[in-house]
């Protein structure tokens, strides 16, 4: 009998929130909706332009992504990142950073003999990228909780979804040197690197980091929160050529690429600094207002100090802060979506309009 692969994943996590987003929509001045990161300002002017000159794309676009998306890349990395040491055949576009992070596993060849170590608080798929392959997930946030085995992927995520924290350079470079010694990959999640507020991240990739070589080492990286581009799905792996060339045999046989038109906008959103400069600016007056109200409020803020979220509590179980946040028209997410450990947290996105934000920081201070 045909079995969906689905049947072995967990049930998809926002569903649970359809009652309370009912239950904020009463309000009577309409709901705030802080519980998914989706970009809501414009496509900046210059990637709109470059999606509309390529549109006339007939042909299939490349796999391995037009030279000069790679080398946007790569001059992007450096002047921004600190990234040297970087080739343009090191770079692999991906259809967002959220398909490489379920994929990459499979694509990696992974198994049911393999142990694939996902942060202890963790967007969910990461661990749904282990179960599709069969893999065992392992949550841990330190070395030392691993004791002597040897995982096949270790995933990282600095800046984190959904805490915000951001991983030092010593923390990286200890793992980088671990997981080296025993023949393990990192894979770092950092489609966030951007958006530092209190604390500068570094990248993996970073020299002071893993020195002049990259590998057994890959960079995920999006444009989707930094170019406001989450409807244009591009992303990015980087990093350790030999990986990055069996990444790309396989997603070659599977059809897994980017669209021609979305490919050249990804280009020219690599090429400009500017707009992110503006992005930057409007998540952090909507993040000064939000963490205001919320300590106003009663919250304590832990954390957060990169990205897109605020990792709120009040001491209290999670479901009970999202029912009190809903009665007063404010949906957010529950911080057990993202592990156990988040069981007493909320994760608050920046993702409103201005309005909608203030609307709700004038809610919480009324409180």
């Amino acid at each position: 009998m045909f079995r969906s692969l689905g049947s072995n994943l967990p049930d998809f996590p926002w569903d649970s929130l359809v009652p309370f987003r009912q239950l904020a929509a009463q309000h009577v001045d309409g709901l705030v909706d802080l519980s998914v990161g989706t970009p809501i300002d414009p496509v900046p002017d210059v990637i709109q332009a470059a999606l509309v000159a390529a549109a006339d794309s007939p042909g299939y676009p490349t796999t391995q992504g037009t030279p000069e998306l790679r080398e946007a890349f790569v001059h992007w990395a450096d002047r921004v990142l600190g990234v040297t040491g970087l080739s343009a055949e090191a770079v692999l576009p991906s259809i967002g950073s959220k398909e490489m992070v379920a994929w990459l596993p499979t694509l990696l060849g992974l198994g049911a003999r393999d142990k694939v170590v996902i942060p202890e608080t963790a967007y969910p798929t990461y661990e749904v990228g282990a179960l599709l392959c069969g893999a065992t997930p392992v949550r841990a946030d330190s070395l030392t909780q691993l004791g002597p085995s040897r995982p096949a992927l270790l995933w990282l995520n600095s800046p984190s979804n959904p805490t915000g924290k951001v991983l030092g350079v010593e923390h990286l470079r200890k793992v980088v040197q671990w997981a080296r010694e025993r023949g393990v990959i990192v894979a770092s999640d950092e489609c966030y690197i951007e958006l530092g507020w209190d604390v500068e991240p570094i990248s993996i990739l970073h020299p002071d980091v893993c020195g002049d070589s990259h590998d057994n080492l890959l960079a995920i990286h999006s444009l989707s929160k930094r170019s406001n581009l989450a409807g244009y799905r591009a992303g990015f792996a980087a990093g350790d050529p030999e990986l990055i060339a069996g990444l790309l045999n396989t997603r070659k046989h599977a059809g897994m690429m980017v669209a021609a038109p979305v490919q050249a906008a990804a280009t020219a959103a690599l090429n400009d600094d500017d707009h992110v400069l503006v992005a930057r600016a409007r998540y952090e007056g909507r993040r000064r207002w939000l963490s205001r109200a919320l300590v106003k409020a009663g919250f304590r803020i832990d954390e957060s100090a990169a990205g897109l979220y605020l990792w709120a509590t009040r001491d209290e179980s999670c479901w009970d802060t999202v029912q009190w946040l809903a009665q007063r028209g404010i949906l957010v997410a529950p911080g057990d979506f993202y592990g156990p450990s988040g069981a007493r947290h909320v994760r608050v996105a920046l993702t409103g309009t201005d309005e909608r934000v203030s609307a709700a920081a004038d809610r919480l201070t009324e409180a």
